[in-house]
């Protein structure tokens, strides 16, 4: 079954807080989602897997821990999820990214897919798929099916914000997929948009309408 983690660190959801106000501007908007996914980056990687090394310092040789196994890939799904990647690969400078392009048919709420371009060993990756919202759940399902079709067996999917509709929607159609947010917010209004939300995250991250 899929374990579904509110990430309820203090800095978080200050930033958080400045996220969803309106009276954020675009520049101060994509400076805090980087930030706010750096910082739930580190819960997101907690339990990869670590090997002992020998390494030598300035006063001698010892044994320490490094990364061992499966390498990680992030795959921000377009166009929202790219405000997420700058945060995470400071973290984790290593990491390949993948690219997943799916936007919403305003009229049936469903999600169309227009781009896929994924690291050629996803299969071999700790896959973390990233999307500032995570509302009805049908691009995340659909960005993971896809994954799933080209490979990918280790798959984690990081929100800032969800709807306990799309927590649902994701954790049963994909029950191998562990969900990471950082609030859980009240619903989803009758447009399919997470209230009280923050609006469109694309949008704000990019300056558009």
């Amino acid at each position: 079954m899929s374990k579904v983690t509110q990430i309820s660190h203090p800095l978080i959801q200050h930033k958080l807080s400045i996220i969803r106000s309106k009276d954020t501007g675009s520049k101060d908007f994509r400076e805090l989602v980087e930030e706010v996914a750096m910082l739930m980056a580190y819960e997101v990687t907690r339990d990869l897997p670590v090997e002992e090394v020998e390494i030598e310092t300035p006063i001698c040789r010892t044994k320490s821990k490094m990364l061992s196994g499966k390498k990680v890939a992030i795959v921000p799904i377009l166009r929202a999820g790219l405000g997420m990647v700058g945060g995470m690969v400071k973290l984790i400078p290593a990491a390949k990214i993948g690219h997943i392009g799916l936007y919403r048919n305003e009229e049936t709420l469903q999600p169309v897919e227009y781009f896929c371009k994924l690291p050629q060993d996803i299969e071999e990756r700790e896959v973390i798929v990233t999307d500032p919202m995570l509302a009805t759940g049908g691009s995340a399902i659909d960005a993971i099916t896809l994954l799933k079709k080209r490979g990918a067996k280790n798959i984690r999917l990081m929100c800032l914000i969800g709807a306990p509709e799309g927590i649902k929607a994701v954790t049963e159609a994909h029950q191998d997929v562990d969900v990471y947010i950082g609030a859980i917010d009240e619903k989803l209004n009758e447009k399919g948009y997470i209230v009280p939300g923050l609006g469109d995250a694309g949008d704000r991250l990019f300056g558009t309408k």
